[in-house]
């Protein structure tokens, strides 16, 4: 299969969807990251040219610590994305040009405009990917992918249905490595916003650690259930998944066919 994953920033993927990349990439599945803006305003003290070149750094060191075939970034403004036509039609020959079978983004409902305005463009991409008279420089796909929102914690309009949930106990280090790439924000950035910078270890093992205990999702209720339905048993011991929705704009699928896409 080829997988695509849209993030409005360069660490939004590995976050929601690093596990379960990890895992598709290990089976032989084509993975690409595409993140929207360019970084530029992730950082306390960097700014402008010099963080965003930081930052595509650390998202290719990322792709290669993931074992994932792809990260490109559109370069709009950190901050500033919108769901203009200009942005659509690139989200369309991304989605094209990486002959997509499967395409994740976040919700609409989401505190930051960036993440907002990145599921937009997907859901308003959704249906164009198969329109010939749209973007016609690149070839239309001849069958719409199956697109699923990765998962969040909030709660209003509706809180996330878990379709699919994958466990990654055993990728878990490998999607820590992948955000640990990311140290302009998981260790400086993120830190000073939640006013924990003191906090964050100087050795290099010891901040892995340390990554690996702050960033662990707590399961919830819904996932748990998903997690037990999928996996028996010992679904109720997993301790870090990945939980997915079905878009409804997407090719739909039966509860059969998401497991036989999604990795166990």
């Amino acid at each position: 299969m080829r997988v695509i994953c849209f993030g409005a920033h360069p660490d939004d993927c590995e976050i929601k969807f690093g596990g379960t990349a990890a895992k598709f990439a290990a089976a032989g599945h084509a993975v690409k990251f595409v993140v929207m803006t360019n970084g530029a305003g992730g950082h306390q003290e960097k700014f402008g040219p010099a963080l965003v070149e930081i930052r595509r750094r650390e998202s290719i060191e990322a792709a290669k610590r993931l074992g994932i075939a792809e990260n490109h970034n559109l370069g709009r403004p950190d901050g500033g994305l919108q769901p203009d036509l200009d942005t659509r039609s690139e989200v369309i020959r991304q989605i094209r040009g990486w002959n997509a079978d499967v395409v994740l983004s976040p919700r609409m409902n989401d505190y930051h405009p960036d993440h907002r305005y990145a599921a937009q463009l997907v859901q308003d991409a959704a249906y164009m990917v198969v329109v010939p008279g749209i973007c016609p420089d690149t070839p239309p796909l001849r069958k719409n992918p199956a697109i699923f929102y990765l998962e969040d914690d909030f709660q209003l309009p509706d809180p996330l249905r878990p379709d699919v949930v994958v466990a990654i106990d055993d990728s878990w280090d490998k999607k820590v490595l992948g955000m640990d790439a990311h140290a302009s924000q998981f260790y400086e950035w993120l830190p000073w916003v939640a006013g924990t910078s003191k906090d964050v270890p100087q050795d290099a093992e010891l901040r892995r650690k340390w990554l690996a205990e702050t960033w662990k999702h707590p399961i919830n209720n819904a996932v748990r259930d998903a997690l037990a339905a999928r996996y028996g048993e010992k679904g109720r011991s997993v301790e870090h998944a990945e939980a997915f929705q079905l878009c409804e704009y997407g090719r739909q699928v039966s509860k059969a066919e998401l497991y036989e896409i999604f990795p166990r």
